[in-house]
């Protein structure tokens, strides 16, 4: 099978998520590929430079993953991303982004879906997410209550500086954790302060440890 370019891959890629996704690749100082789609254009063009604050600056510096919600100060256009870095030959040769429309500028609570009917609760209030029998649950503030929203989108929405995932199943406020507990094969049991124990699984655990730092 021929191999195909870089070019030639992420502009296949690029299809498959062109409505919703735009893509950006840089090496470690500038920008070498950027495809918009239809929903969130951040105008990057080939040689500019990586600008102090974006997300690709961020992955590069720190040499991990980010993914976060910016602000329209950056490009003019507020969006949410998750930018990954690549290697080369064992170093950091700069990274992958992945840029979403941002579905709102600032909001700082979720309202989900109760028997009665709806409810906003602060971020600050929430205490976990979880996504069971294919619902998403929000839980928090003395509330359970369902949202549209999947994990991978709340993880959007959800400040980094408070919210984690720790599983395929949950994001957890950090903030909201009592204790951490060893569990098997280098996993973790988190209990909460509202009683709940949550899993960190071994997926999740080395990064889990690298963001609370122990």
């Amino acid at each position: 099978m021929n191999q195909l370019s870089m070019g030639s891959l992420l502009d296949v890629m690029g299809e498959l998520f062109s409505d919703e996704v735009s893509i950006a690749v840089s090496n470690t100082k500038e920008y070498i590929y950027y495809r918009p789609s239809k929903r969130v254009d951040l105008k990057i063009n080939e040689g500019d430079l990586v600008k102090e604050g974006t997300l690709a600056y961020k992955a590069i510096v720190q040499n991990q993953k980010v993914s976060e919600f910016v602000n329209r100060n950056i490009f003019g256009v507020p969006y949410h991303g998750m930018a990954v870095p690549y290697y080369h030959e064992g170093q950091l040769a700069g990274c992958v982004l992945a840029i979403y429309p941002a579905y709102t500028d600032g909001k700082s609570v979720v309202t989900v879906k109760t028997q009665d009917g709806w409810c906003p609760i602060s971020f600050k209030d929430v205490t976990y997410v979880e996504v069971k029998n294919r619902k998403t649950f929000v839980v928090g503030n003395g509330l359970i209550g369902t949202h549209k929203n999947t994990l991978q989108e709340f993880e959007y929405i959800l400040p980094k500086d408070s919210f984690v995932r720790c599983h395929r199943s949950f994001i957890v406020n950090v903030h909201h954790i009592q204790e951490i507990f060893p569990d098997t094969h280098s996993t973790f049991l988190l209990a909460m302060k509202d009683g709940t124990k949550i899993p960190v699984s071994q997926s999740y655990s080395s990064y889990f440890r690298k963001l609370l730092g122990f």
